[in-house]
């Protein structure tokens, strides 16, 4: 019996709770197996964010999650018509001898989500997440899910996989949130559009300034050597770790960035304000027709950076997604002052850490109370301090 037909009497003769539309849960180790079903439920009528499309995804396994170690881990969810209902796109690494499930995407997907069957979605019960639960331990291919950073909501939906045991995410995310139709005041407002202006009249000296959503591989490949040649001088001058320089990073970014999607757009899309002499900033991330997500971003070391060019950019992001009938844009995680200058609100985020075995209920304790002591750290001042201060000691 083949490998497939295996699973495939595990998933059939399973019960199933006669409440839940999930019929059956199979599991794929080859992303490409998964693209039909992946595709479809990452349309806009469905229910997903763009950190999980495919193509985003696909490119990070490659040039990252390989070199990690990490083996897909797909989980697709059907009902009784075999019609996929959610799919789960993980992959599994040991960590302490522990076979431990995350999203894939690492830490440069900055929300982690299944992509769903909106109607399924929008009914799912605690039934539905409990058979899928249950379909997953019953593969026996990982003894802990760590599933970290799903948002509570995602646009005007809530996320069903809270309906698991959860708490608060370590970090927050500042979020922005635009009514459609509604005057550009109310996403930057008047006063702050006037300083902002005040500062971009010495750039607007500049020959050839402007702000640009990159579309040509020639200015994609351009803006990002121009990225990670600048990136890391500021990383250091911070006396942060240049995540940019881990094994396949750059690759990742690359690929994704000349990655063309079917509806338009890049799998992470540039924006830059230029001159003929310079770039003088960029901000790189992903979006939909709903939410723009930023991901990375950086300003010139010349004397142009006096002029606040990071945020007479993210003005410039602000207004073309708004003018685009996007409702929603976050700038990463992280409460830095620049994104409070824009994002009032917090998505809400949180993390669950579910044991598939016995070993895993050690290392899901585990794992809570890490990230539980994380958050304390990074919302109490003093202790942020002292770990700040260790952090620039090991940086020398």
């Amino acid at each position: 019996m083949t490998m497939a037909a295996v699973m495939e009497s595990r998933a059939e003769t399973r019960a199933w709770p006669e409440t839940s539309r999930i019929a059956r849960v199979d599991v794929v180790s080859d992303m490409r197996e998964a693209e039909t079903v992946w595709r479809a439920l990452e349309q806009s009528s469905q229910f997903s964010t763009p950190y999980q499309r495919f193509d985003f995804l696909v490119a990070w396994q490659r040039q990252v999650g390989t070199r990690d170690g990490i083996r897909p881990f797909i989980v697709i969810a059907r009902d009784k018509e075999r019609q996929p209902l959610l799919l789960l796109p993980l992959g599994v690494r040991r960590e302490n001898a522990v076979r431990t499930a995350r999203f894939l995407g690492g830490k440069h997907a900055t929300f982690n989500m299944a992509l769903w069957d909106k109607d399924f979605a929008v009914g799912a019960a605690r039934t539905d997440i409990d058979a899928l639960m249950s379909g997953i331990r019953g593969h026996a291919q990982a003894d802990v899910l760590a599933l970290t950073q799903q948002p509570r909501r995602w646009i005007d939906l809530a996320n069903p996989l809270a309906l698991l045991p959860n708490q608060v995410s370590a970090n927050d995310c500042p979020l922005l949130t635009m009514a459609p139709g509604a005057p550009p005041a109310s996403r930057v407002s008047n006063s702050f559009r006037r300083r902002l202006k005040g500062k971009e009249r010495k750039l607007q000296t500049l020959p050839g300034y402007g702000y640009r959503l990159a579309t040509s591989d020639t200015d994609i490949k351009r803006l990002l050597d121009w990225f990670f040649a600048i990136k890391p001088q500021r990383m250091a001058a911070q006396q942060l770790p240049n995540v940019f320089a881990d094994p396949g990073i750059e690759d990742f970014i690359r690929d994704a960035c000349m990655t063309r999607l079917g509806g338009g757009g890049h799998a992470i899309d540039i924006h830059a304000l230029e001159c003929d002499e310079e770039v003088i900033a960029i901000f790189a991330g992903v979006a939909d027709d709903k939410r723009f997500s930023m991901m990375f971003n950086t300003y010139t070391l010349s004397g142009n950076s006096k002029y606040s060019p990071g945020l007479i950019l993210m003005r410039d992001i602000i207004d073309h997604y708004a003018e685009r009938g996007v409702t929603s844009l976050d700038l990463g995680i992280g409460s830095d002052d620049y994104k409070r200058l824009f994002c009032k609100d917090d998505e809400p985020i949180f993390d669950s850490f579910i044991p598939l075995s016995l070993r895993g209920k050690v290392a899901a304790a585990g794992l809570s109370s890490l990230m539980r002591a994380k958050r304390l750290i990074k919302h109490t001042p003093a202790l942020m301090q002292i770990a700040q201060r260790a952090r620039g000691v090991l940086q020398r």
